[in-house]
């Protein structure tokens, strides 16, 4: 019985698996489409748009598709970005309570931090629904299969580096409920393989000036670990670190060393498909449908329809060898 076995899953087992999970991920407990037939319309609505920030593609796509889609049904958006500072996104949480909007979608944001202003709405008889926003007081959070997102992430990465080395973790958003799921998930991963460790102490990635800090904490790990094959891989939760980790592996000569992520921004997208970058994988999600699915879902509710607790929209899971295909699909390239 060779070692891979013992371990639990071989390396063609395992990219059965990844296979295997990219169909199931993105399955939900409600269509992320219109209904054909189905008549959504906020006429006369005034609908709030409350966002952590906009520097991501992710996250302009995803609020600008509110905005558009709350018009496209007739209603009036009140939109409002925080610029990644919690002292605004409070603020603006604040004001929009105050104007009493029928709606408020509050798109990502640290839960500590803006759960007590979605109470305070939700206690105001303001409907609130979500983007990324793992709250209790959410009626209806729309968002990727994170779960799913974190195992066919995991897998990856375990499967390109044969089960065996060190990873380097940036976990600097555990605050973040889908950053927190992606990251449980690869550590449920990781510890059926004996062979894989993460490197201690795990990185911490910040906002602003992300892709320059990750360039800087990747080139002090590397001088730290300078022998090839002493690291194999890097991971984030999101795709940004990745990019900064990706052009610190460049920059020293050490392309052996794959990176990962997730989002699906195109700069990273392209860095997938160059078959001489260390990035080796980002599952994309679909921002834009998230944003028209959560405004749709406020249309919904506002008509009396009961909704799930949370919308799915699938997400595609990006590698050297299917780059080119999830590209187009995403209208990126």
């Amino acid at each position: 019985m060779t070692d891979d076995i013992r371990s639990g899953v071989n390396r063609r087992n395992l990219l059965k698996l990844t296979a295997v999970a990219g169909v199931v991920a993105g399955t939900g407990l409600f269509s992320a489409r219109t209904a054909a037939g189905e008549e959504l319309s906020l006429k006369g609505k005034r609908i709030g748009i409350s966002t952590a920030g906009t520097d991501h593609f992710f996250d302009l796509q995803a609020y600008n598709a509110q905005i558009e889609e709350v018009k496209r049904l007739g209603g009036e958006p009140i939109a409002v970005d925080a610029g990644r500072n919690d002292g605004k996104l409070v603020s603006q949480l604040q004001t929009l309570i105050a104007q009493k909007p029928d709606a408020i979608v509050q798109l990502l944001g640290t839960l500590s931090v803006i759960d007590p202003w979605l109470k305070k709405a939700r206690e105001a008889d303001i409907p609130v629904l979500t983007i990324d926003v793992g709250s209790v007081n959410s009626i209806n959070n729309a968002t990727s299969d994170n779960w799913g997102i974190g195992k066919d992430l995991a897998l990856q990465l375990v499967s390109d580096i044969g089960g065996e080395g060190n990873i380097v973790v940036f976990n600097g958003f555990y605050g973040v409920t889908p950053c927190a799921i992606r990251y449980d998930q690869l550590v449920n991963v990781v510890k059926y393989f004996p062979k894989v460790q993460i490197v201690q102490p795990e990185l911490r990635d910040v906002i602003p000036n992300t892709v320059q800090d990750a360039f800087t904490q990747i080139t002090a790990i590397l001088a730290k670990y300078p022998e090839k094959g002493s690291i194999k891989a890097i991971w984030s939760a999101w795709d940004i670190p990745q990019l900064g980790a990706t052009q610190a592996l460049a920059a020293a000569g050490r392309t052996e060393i794959r990176t990962y992520g997730v989002d699906g921004s195109p700069e990273v997208l392209q860095l997938v498909a160059d078959p001489n970058s260390p990035a080796a994988a980002d599952v994309a999600q679909q921002p834009a449908e998230l944003g028209r699915v959560a405004i749709q879902n406020v249309a919904r509710h506002l008509a009396g329809q009961t909704l799930p607790r949370e919308t799915y929209v699938p997400a595609l899971l990006a590698n050297k060898q299917n780059v080119g295909e999830i590209s187009k699909k995403l209208g990126i390239g």
